[in-house]
């Protein structure tokens, strides 16, 4: 059965109540993959053990790891089937049926890039011996997704994370992470600071050689410290969030809707690192304490110490017009914190035009920025983020962006990650 007729079963069935199947169904290891009757999902030569079974748990994935070492929990009582995740819990898809998590839930069709991506950066560290275990770490990351659900969705309640620094899956994660945090921040400081605004701040230098990164970022760092020890800082900012970007150079564009694209010269070669800054101002700031551009930019030129004119953009945050429609001045501030926490670096940097030339620019990116701290926060700001070697399995899987009740039983869904197909497909055999 396709997996579009089986949903539109689930819609249309007025079934209500159901016995709990047996879950208690062996692993096949057959065919070349590890997986179960219903998906196959792990190419077997992709892994670094011999031979299955798999009677070493160390060489056990990790969602046959996760599995195991689970009880099962099977409701004492018939639970009546009110939604359609209880009705794939309870009545799972046959198995010729491959169902992706994207056609079930809209708001988790994301995990499909992410994870993809992280395939693509995972097999570039596989081509250098010197990359090998992050590569190894990677293939095993975000291999499985185990939701609670209820009557508004699913809730992703465990995964496995590799935690390498440049992993699409665990950046976009701690992503997801930061940003909440902000959020929280932003309530609290809007109480105590009712009148108080917001300036997004771009500061940048001349771009440089990829194997000078390293030197150069500490010597933004230090510019940084300098900047906000100055009066003309520190007398009017109260607070500021501070994330570092490197980007490859990219070409020059004749319109700002032009898309982003890769310099053919210099692009394998240099690095263009910058911060993105969110600066949380007094009210006197427009009135005594204001700074042009152009003083926004002879400052920064003055504390990195330099003889040639950097690019600096300052603004208020406003609402601006989407779709449309003119956001509310929370909407505009949420907007602003989405742009300053994004990625350090994007996945199309990282993988560049799969050249070896692109591939040695990420290697080199790799050593330069190892073990470096892209996100800074000061004044009110300080505490409002987990530094990065604080940052746990459970931050990534409880980003607290869900709005709705998060709330669920003990039960799971489960989703093993499919590589041929690049997608996440539900895997009943493996529910909790």
């Amino acid at each position: 059965m396709h997996s579009d007729e089986y949903l539109t079963f689930i819609h249309n069935s007025k079934v209500r109540t159901h016995i709990m199947p047996n879950l208690n169904i062996p692993v096949n290891t057959k065919g070349g993959y590890i997986g179960t009757n219903t998906n196959v999902f792990y190419p077997i030569e992709t892994l670094i053990f011999p031979k299955a079974p798999y009677t070493n748990t160390k060489y056990k994935p990790a969602y046959l790891r996760w599995y195991e070492g689970k009880e099962e929990n099977i409701p004492k009582e018939i639970v009546p089937i009110t939604n359609v995740f209880e009705h794939l819990y309870q009545i799972p898809p046959s198995d010729d049926t491959e169902l992706p998590l994207s056609d079930i839930s809209d708001k988790d069709s994301i995990w499909d890039a992410q994870r993809h991506k992280t395939e693509q950066v995972g097999d570039i560290y596989g081509y250098n011996a010197e990359f090998e275990r992050y590569n190894e770490r990677m293939v095993d990351c975000s291999t499985f997704l185990a939701y609670g659900f209820n009557d508004n969705g699913l809730k992703l309640k465990n995964a496995n994370f590799c935690r390498v620094r440049h992993c699409p899956v665990c950046q976009w994660r701690r992503s997801l992470l930061w940003k909440s945090n902000m959020y929280i921040a932003y309530e609290e400081i809007k109480e105590q600071y009712p009148k108080g605004k917001w300036l997004f701040l771009t500061l940048t230098v001349r771009n440089p050689f990829i194997g000078d990164l390293r030197e150069t970022l500490k010597h933004m760092n230090k510019s940084w410290d300098r900047l906000v020890k100055r009066k003309a800082f520190h007398g009017y900012v109260d607070g500021w969030i501070r994330t570092t970007e490197v980007t490859r150079p990219k070409k020059p564009k004749k319109k700002k809707t032009d898309p982003d694209v890769i310099c053919p010269i210099k692009g394998n070669t240099y690095a263009h690192p910058h911060f993105h800054v969110m600066l949380f101002v007094k009210p006197s700031y427009f009135s005594t304490g204001y700074m042009s551009q152009k003083k926004w930019t002879e400052l920064w030129r003055d504390v990195l110490r330099i003889d040639y004119q950097p690019i600096v953009d300052i603004r208020e945050v406003k609402p601006k017009i989407k779709n449309g429609v003119l956001q509310t001045e929370e909407e505009a501030i949420k907007s602003a914190v989405m742009e300053t926490l994004k990625y350090s670096v994007k996945p199309d940097d990282m993988m560049g035009d799969g050249s070896k030339a692109a591939n040695e620019w990420f290697y080199e990116l790799t050593r330069q920025t190892f073990k470096l701290r892209f996100v800074a926060s000061g004044g009110v700001l300080k505490n409002a983020f987990k530094r990065d070697e604080d940052i746990t399995n459970d931050d990534l899987i409880n980003t607290n962006q869900d709005e709705e009740d998060t709330n669920t039983d003990s039960r799971r869904l489960m989703f093993t990650y499919k590589k041929s197909i690049h997608k996440y497909l539900y895997n009943p055999h493996l529910n909790q």
